[in-house]
């Protein structure tokens, strides 16, 4: 089961601390606590916060929690020893941050079907890796869109197939590339945004920003750069020419979920009305 995996994966024992600071509402707040009961670990509480270990004053073995949260606990991550993180992508300038730290940070990869994390990406120490590798009994495959398709019969007796383009190394390791639904289909060519955008981070390194697809007459759909903040300049030299924004918009703040996600669609729609 989920929890067994788990504690492999991350070679707990019974007795460890774990920390829930996530909303019990979201499955990876649940997960922590069915891990606890399963695995019989310490389960420390905390109220959910972004930044959840700032009045701990414990060694926390084992915790979770989401990017933002990350971000904001940085100057207190030498209590936490083994973190995952999951809920949103971690971006790269993140992951840079997490360089000088000591706690072994793992990026995680599941969803809602599968109960828990099927992946796992070291995001710092000797085994950074920007690939996700399955976990033990784990096996994953392509369907023809070039989605990832997860075999997973300890957790589901049915291939879960998803929507997330992955460039498929082997059956036990692939590269995330971004979500089928966000793909722009412009002038007959697919662009997928979060690809366009890792080559935006280095040239962008201080403001949020995303990519989008907006309708246009003579392409069908258009790329268009959405950044958080003041006007700035910015150079697309690094795109292809079919990367290219051909629009730029700048708002002062973007809509996000309670987990700090960036709401794309609605931000987006304050922009053009």
């Amino acid at each position: 089961n989920s929890a067994e995996l788990t504690r492999k994966t991350f070679g707990l024992k019974k007795g460890d601390s774990a920390l829930l600071c996530m909303p019990m509402k979201y499955v990876a707040g649940k997960m922590m606590v069915v891990r606890a009961l399963e695995l019989g670990l310490d389960l420390k509480v905390v109220e959910p916060s972004s930044n959840p270990l700032k009045y701990m004053d414990e060694i926390i073995d084992f915790a979770a929690m989401v990017p933002f949260q990350l971000e904001n606990s940085l100057n207190d991550l030498d209590q936490v020893k083994t973190l995952i993180v999951g809920g949103g992508q971690v971006s790269q300038q993140l992951i840079e941050k997490l360089q000088k730290i000591s706690t072994q940070i793992f990026e995680t990869y599941g969803m809602t079907e599968t109960l828990t994390h099927v992946a796992i990406k070291p995001l710092n120490g000797p085994n950074i890796s920007d690939l996700f590798r399955a976990l033990d009994g784990i096996r994953f495959e392509k369907d023809d869109r070039g989605c990832l398709a997860i075999h997973a019969s300890a957790l589901n007796p049915v291939p879960i197939v998803t929507n997330d383009l992955v460039e498929l190394i082997d059956e036990n390791s692939f590269r995330w590339l971004g979500r089928f639904d966000n793909v722009i289909n412009s002038g007959g060519i697919k662009i997928i945004p979060e690809v366009v955008e890792a080559k935006l981070l280095s040239i962008i390194p201080n403001n949020r920003f995303f990519i989008n697809g907006e309708s246009d007459e003579s392409l069908g759909e258009k790329v268009v750069l959405v950044v958080e903040g003041n006007v700035i300049e910015i150079s697309f030299d690094s795109l292809e020419k079919f990367e290219k924004p051909k629009e730029i918009y700048f708002i002062s703040e973007f809509l996000e979920t309670e987990s700090g996600k960036i709401r794309r669609g609605e931000t987006l729609k304050i922009i053009q009305y």
